[in-house]
């Protein structure tokens, strides 16, 4: 297979067995808060994927960007949730010394 073998349904296909991981990495796994926080991840560059495989086989050349936009707002919001959940998580470790989220049900500011 050459590298211009690769269709739509290649990507989508890519794309869609990574969000289905992160589904089953979410649902399997709710005691790990950092596994979550990396399963949402997974989840949100699975949708970029799409987006940049759509962006790249649209037809007219000057729709080709907006795809491409999206993924930027998309890493930038996963770049900010990354930063906010892992300061949460340290701070939640320091008080309560876990980060099991069976034992975090009991959050009262």
């Amino acid at each position: 297979m050459n590298i211009g073998d690769v269709s739509l349904a290649h990507y989508l296909t890519l794309g869609g067995m990574l969000f289905a991981m992160s589904v089953v990495g979410i649902f399997l796994n709710r005691r790990n808060l950092i596994v979550l926080l990396m399963a949402i991840e997974l989840m949100l560059l699975a949708v970029n994927m799409n987006f940049i495989a759509f962006s790249h086989y649209l037809p007219l050349a000057q729709d080709r960007m907006a795809g491409q936009v999206f993924v930027f707002f998309i890493l930038t919001v996963a770049a900010a949730e990354s930063a906010i959940g892992l300061a949460i998580l340290v701070v939640l470790f320091r008080n309560r010394a876990t980060i099991a989220a069976d034992e975090l049900d009991a959050l009262k500011g």
